[in-house]
């Protein structure tokens, strides 16, 4: 299923089915990787806007113990500074929804869990708190690796609230699992 596809506002009974059954083949993705690299528990996630769906789709796979250590949902601002030590001059000059907050989540989640790699999701799921610049559905996404290895990306997502935390929690694993199989 095409992000596109997910920006529908009202999703059918069977596009949330085929949802989860993708979400499926990118966790057992991500459990390969994990399993090719003899990892043990190397990832941990920081979810914002998604309120944890994440990591319950990451977790629905059996076997989820061995390469994730957890997660945190720093909703408001004050806990993403002091849970994952984001700086509040990275919050008051770019916003909590922005590329520079995606990375310090996800560098406080590498750092907090002692990960190898951790992601982190921030965005404006709606239907409030949108702005001309960053519009309901805006979701920035970060990836930290131990090594100083990182990538970040920016998404807009049409659609409800749900249809926007749904898409950004299957981009996430998308993207960590991206990351991880391109990793030298």
């Amino acid at each position: 299923m095409t992000v596109a596809a997910l920006r529908l506002s009202r999703l059918p009974c069977r596009t949330c089915l085929r949802v989860s059954v993708e979400a499926k083949f990118v966790q057992l993705d991500i459990v390969g990787v994990a399993q090719a690299h003899d990892a043990d528990a190397f990832a941990a996630l920081a979810e914002s806007c998604t309120g944890g769906l994440t990591s319950a789709l990451l977790t629905e796979v059996p076997g989820a113990s061995a390469y994730f250590l957890g997660t945190v949902v720093p909703y408001a601002d004050g806990a993403k500074s002091a849970i994952l030590g984001v700086a509040p001059e990275t919050i008051r000059r770019h916003g909590a929804v922005s590329e520079e907050a995606a990375r310090e989540m996800a560098r406080g989640a590498r750092d907090r869990f002692d990960a190898d790699l951790a992601a982190s999701i921030t965005g404006i799921a709606g239907p409030d708190g949108g702005s001309e610049e960053k519009p309901v559905g805006t979701v920035f996404f970060a990836i930290a690796e131990r090594n100083g290895r990182e990538t970040a990306k920016r998404r807009l997502y049409g659609g409800d609230r749900a249809t926007v935390r749904r898409a950004s929690a299957m981009f996430s694993l998308e993207m960590i699992r991206r990351f991880v199989t391109a990793a030298p």
